[in-house]
């Protein structure tokens, strides 16, 4: 590897025109670490990853990927928590955070989309191998614990409807298909992807649809709601103490609430970059629609069940069963309306499962990352011939057998400590995040990169990632708040709330009391924004020729 401003043509002999039309200044960089990644990243000795998922995959996966319990029954906890006032407004500035980070991330993966793309890969290339390492440990153990987490969620949807057959079965059976489609090469995984997504788009649109048909007073008994439960038990809810002090703890709890149905989504976005076709095109084109996602389907639906469920309907708390605890059920049946009940709860079984095919992809993914860094043993990269990093599958299928804790009560509260220590994962990433998008954007100032080489540029720049960083920041120390009031506290509940930061930063300073010698922070000078953008130009296809087609094709396209 040399340090000679020369063009690169990275597709050499091969003939792609496309890529001839992208020719990228190859800037100043450490030789050194360009050599590290080089060898590490594309090791010859080992099969990678394949870009096996289309554009349609990428697209259906960006709407509706992780969309789980979190939305479909956790809303119901949140509502109950806040109040519709209060919970409509904390998924819109929930929805502005994330699509800040989205825009930020975007940005730093869709200019070098390599192989075992994730944000772990990218916090060791443009920050410190430091930050890598702790980025990528955390979404290992917090994605894995999130599958048995959704795969438990799935198994106690399906009591709702008592059968006689043990969670334990239902568990299992979750289990075999996830892990195996998992185990498949990832256009199985893409295409199942697609279909539950979609799935859970038509759930929603439908969804959306009734609650407006409800505002109107088109159900059976024609009782028009309007913003009825808006005025009575009222827009917002007291949490803790009562008068404004009560409401203002409300909004803080319904904003911390309010964030797990987004955990990890972006990142999702992020690691299919590495197996998307034609990424640097297909990854801005995900990273433009996904705003739909986050108005239609997290604001529109929180929106929903605060016109059609009393947020003090007790069947929200009570701890019914399985879909019986969802803002959208419990409207449905208030409004009379038969079978529906059952129809949605089995659209939520199929979302967690969904989410856990999703999270267990996330997981393996950040530790094939991981190994590509050479941050984890490097048998973690060994790829089947058709693209699968099957060790990292297996050792993140691990966590699968956590799952099997519910099946005891006693076991059912070790579970939740568990699924506790995520509470904290999400904000850490996306405050991570925004350090990467902060360094990256260094580095390509520092090197002259002009922003005519970036397929995607961030619509908020500095602002949005300092914004969201300072957001999340704050839900992060807050996300426990409650323990401290007298009759909340004890021990458990404390620790189970903010363990998640002490563990991310003994990782981090225990990587670089390891690694003393190197810098708390790459020169962006010597940040290598170069190695590997041959391979990735070499494989961008160019866009197929639409015009001439129908006007619906621009529709049809949202889709596909």
């Amino acid at each position: 590897m040399d340090n000679k401003s020369a063009p690169i043509e990275p597709v050499g002999s091969t003939g792609n025109s496309y890529g001839e039309k992208h020719v990228i200044t190859n800037h100043r960089r450490s030789s050194v670490n360009a050599e590290v990644l080089q060898g590490e990243i594309f090791d010859e000795r080992y099969e990678t990853t394949q870009r096996g998922l289309k554009s349609r995959h990428a697209q259906m996966i960006a709407l509706g990927g992780t969309i789980g319990t979190g939305l479909f029954v956790g809303s119901g906890q949140t509502l109950s928590r806040g109040g519709p006032a209060f919970i409509l407004g904390s998924y819109i500035f929930m929805s502005f955070l994330i699509f800040c980070v989205v825009s930020c991330i975007v940005e730093v993966a869709a200019y070098l989309p390599t192989p075992g793309s994730s944000m772990n890969l990218f916090g060791y290339r443009y920050v410190s191998k430091s930050l890598g390492f702790a980025m990528g440990w955390l979404y290992f153990y917090s994605l894995g614990i999130l599958v048995p987490y959704e795969i438990t969620a799935a198994g106690l949807v399906i009591d709702y409807w008592n059968p006689p057959v043990n969670i334990a079965v239902w568990i299992t059976i979750m289990i075999v298909v996830i892990v195996g489609l998992n185990a498949l090469p990832v256009k199985f995984y893409g295409e199942t992807e697609f279909w539950f997504a979609g799935t859970k788009v038509i759930m929603m649109t439908g969804l959306l649809l009734l609650s407006f048909i409800l505002f109107w007073g088109g159900g059976p008994n024609h009782d028009r709601l309007g913003f009825r439960y808006w005025k009575h038990p009222g827009a917002a809810n007291t949490y803790l103490a009562e008068g404004d002090t009560g409401r203002f703890l409300a909004l803080l709890s319904t904003l911390v609430l309010s964030a797990f149905p987004f955990t990890f989504a972006p990142e999702l976005l992020i690691a299919t970059g590495g197996e998307m076709e034609s990424p640097r095109r297909n990854l801005p084109v995900a990273a433009r629609r996904y705003i739909y996602r986050l108005i239609f389907f997290y604001i529109g639906s929180v929106l929903a069940i605060s016109v059609t469920c009393p947020s003090d309907d007790p069947a929200l708390t009570s701890g019914e069963k399985g879909a019986g605890a969802s803002a959208f059920v419990v409207g449905i049946k208030n409004a009379g309306i038969p079978v529906l009940d059952s129809i949605i709860n089995a659209g939520i079984i199929l979302s967690a499962w969904s989410s856990g095919n999703s999270f267990l992809y996330l997981s393996s993914r950040s530790l094939y990352a991981l190994a590509l860094s050479g941050n984890a043993p490097k048998v973690f990269k060994t790829c089947s011939k058709s693209g699968v990093p099957y060790w990292a599958v297996v050792a993140s299928s691990l966590f699968c057998a956590l799952a099997y804790l519910n099946v005891a009560s006693s076991g059912a509260i070790v579970f939740n400590w568990f699924v506790n220590l995520t509470n904290t994962s999400g904000f850490i990433s996306w405050i991570c995040c925004g350090i990467v998008y902060l360094r990256f954007r260094k580095a390509r100032e520092a090197q002259n990169v002009p922003l005519s080489d970036l397929p995607y540029k961030n619509k908020f720049g500095r602002f949005g990632a300092i914004f969201s960083m300072t957001g999340f920041t704050f839900l992060c120390l807050i996300n426990g708040f409650n323990v401290f009031w007298p009759q909340n506290w004890n021990a458990s509940s404390f620790l189970t709330a903010y363990i998640g930061i002490p563990i991310f930063l003994a990782i981090y300073f225990g990587h670089r009391i390891y690694s003393w010698s190197e810098p708390w922070a790459y020169d962006p000078l010597e940040v290598d924004l170069q190695t590997g953008m041959d391979h990735v130009l070499a494989e961008e296809r160019p866009p197929k020729d639409t015009s001439g087609k129908p006007w619906y094709s621009k529709v049809q396209r949202i889709w596909s």
